[in-house]
């Protein structure tokens, strides 16, 4: 049965990549009251993909659908893949991409009874730490439950200081419920929060709680100042400069908004630094065709788990400045920090510190309630520090925002938790920073395992794990599987992904998901399963890799 799936890999991945394409042809019939030009589109479009999809590469049931289609062809829906916005269909997202949807069949199917080799599928392939059995912050459950049930603030069950936040947050709600609106950039008490957060941060820096907006988790920031500068200058589209590899988000946001993604290599090397010469490279060669207009860094990084150092920064500030470039710092993982010799610094921190002209930089840095020690994806909570716009550009974002009218209130009680955290001395806080200090513990020790293990698989390469949720280990695959990942239509690693999913269960996403050096390859796994299921997961993983090996060298 296994080897039957196996087979079906490459059927699979063009699958995914033709599901599109097969819907567009079902729907491109030459109608008779198309115009020439219009006929002659029609022939274009359908021969372009069927070159990328041949109908021989799909299952019968697609085939019968499109000939069915064909003849409905006159009663074609308004919307077709021909006349909704192209950029939907150039973007990808690799985090939740064919493996992830394979995955899910095969949990289904083990529900089924369905006789595998394994017995459950590990997620290994997206940061979602409490679906990886992280447990939740007492304290930001307290917190939440007495906003959302006020009754409760009543009951001697919670502690005093939780109630004092509670009431706080709730007095600045209108109608003292978080189930009504709040100001387009979050309730004014949470952003005051969050400056006071920041300034304790970076050593007293000071920040103005009108630079702060309350977002839905990082992402909804990140897109709404990408979107801010989509605009042609001197005829040029936008460009975007993004590290390779990167956080699929990018690259998804950037082809979404028609810009142009701006590929700069980290130093896989030396710890996936950066240099300025790289930078200014990649710069120089793509001005040629677009305007880079923003340079976006990951620090701890995301697939990397690097922890840039401050010389690092320092260097990047001056880039930015030099080629004037809006900085965008994408700082969600600042307290997973696990390597001794590194440590966190904020690009606002350096900024300040280095002094005129850089202190004048323009900055945005985001943070998310996601990541770090409380790992609260679903709840959706985050922030961006938006320093140094001109002020008129300024209004005109916060204009769009206000379109959205906010993000959701539990997200912003989150982000209360995340900066105003229990104080010594304050009933919550010996349960609060025990709790806290065991989950990075434990990530630390997940980061230590995962690179001790992977480091002695053979033609394994690996990084170690300083910083954030993710290993990034680069592999070498044999010639004579990349012969058969070619013959099935598939990039190698992820043809190496796939094989470990079918027979050990294990998800991760393949490094051309984030981008590599052409001739290297990746992948990314989450270090957030629990230490036991983790040395399973490893365990697992080193005998599909022997196996894999002995049959492809």
């Amino acid at each position: 049965m296994s080897r039957l799936l196996l087979q079906n890999h490459g059927a699979m991945y063009r699958t995914y990549t033709c599901t599109y394409n097969a819907a567009a042809m079902s729907t491109m019939a030459i109608l008779p009251q198309s115009t020439p030009t219009q006929k002659l589109t029609q022939r274009l479009r359908r021969s372009q993909l069927e070159k990328k999809c041949p109908s021989s590469s799909l299952p019968f049931s697609t085939k019968a659908s499109l000939t069915i289609d064909r003849k409905m062809a006159t009663q074609a829906k308004c919307l077709q893949l021909e006349n909704i916005n192209p950029n939907f269909i150039t973007m990808e997202y690799a985090v939740r991409g064919p493996l992830v949807i394979r995955a899910g069949e095969i949990e289904k199917e083990l529900q089924k009874g369905v006789k595998k080799p394994f017995d459950q599928v590990i997620r290994a392939n997206i940061g979602d730490c409490h679906a990886m059995g992280q447990q939740p912050v007492t304290f930001l459950r307290q917190l939440l439950t007495l906003t959302f049930e006020p009754r409760l603030l009543d009951s001697p069950d919670y502690p005093d200081d939780v109630k004092e936040r509670a009431r706080l947050i709730l007095s600045d709600c209108h109608g003292h419920s978080v189930g009504s609106y709040t100001d387009s950039a979050g309730l004014e008490v949470v952003r005051r929060q969050v400056a006071e957060y920041i300034e304790r941060r970076d050593g007293g820096v000071a920040s103005d709680w009108q630079n702060i907006y309350l977002t839905g988790g990082a992402s909804p920031g990140i897109k709404s100042i990408l979107s801010l500068i989509h605009c042609q200058v001197n005829g040029k589209t936008p460009g975007v400069m993004v590290p390779i590899p990167q956080y699929p988000l990018y690259s998804a946001t950037i082809a979404e908004y028609g810009m142009v993604k701006v590929d700069y290599y980290l130093d896989e090397e030396s710890g996936w630094s950066l240099n300025r010469e790289e930078l200014q490279r990649s710069f120089d060669e793509n001005k040629k065709h677009c305007n880079p207009r923003a340079l976006v860094v990951i620090n701890p990084g995301n697939p990397t788990g690097q922890v840039l150092t401050r010389d690092n920064i320092v260097e990047i500030i001056k880039f930015a400045h030099d080629n004037q470039l809006l900085l965008l710092a994408d700082e969600v993982y600042q307290d997973n920090v696990y390597d001794k010799n590194s440590k966190f610094y904020s690009f606002k921190k350096v900024m300040y510190e280095m002094g005129e002209p850089y202190r004048n930089q323009e900055l945005v840095s985001f943070l998310s309630t996601s990541k770090g020690y409380l790992g609260e994806c679903g709840i959706r909570g985050g922030y961006m520090e938006v320093l140094n716009l001109c002020p008129q550009v300024k209004a005109m974002l916060t204009k769009s925002i206000t379109a959205a009218l906010c993000s959701t209130t539990a997200g912003q009680v989150a982000v209360s938790a995340l900066v105003n955290p229990p104080k010594p001395g304050e009933p919550s806080y010996e349960r609060f920073i025990s709790e806290k200090n065991a989950t990075l513990s434990a990530l630390k020790e997940r980061a230590e395992l995962v690179h001790k293990t992977l480091s002695g698989f053979e033609g394994y390469k690996v990084n170690p794990v300083q910083g954030a949720m993710y290993v990034f280990p680069q592999i070498e695959i044999p010639p004579k599987a990349i012969a058969a990942a070619k013959a099935k239509n598939m990039a190698p690693d992820a043809f190496y992904a796939f094989e470990l999913l079918e027979s050990s269960g294990i998800c991760i996403v393949p490094g051309s998901g984030f981008g590599q050096r052409p001739g290297t390859y990746h992948f990314r796994s989450t270090i957030l399963p629990q230490t036991d299921k983790l040395k399973l997961m490893m365990e697992k993983f080193r005998v599909f890799h022997a196996e894999f090996m002995k049959k492809y060298k």
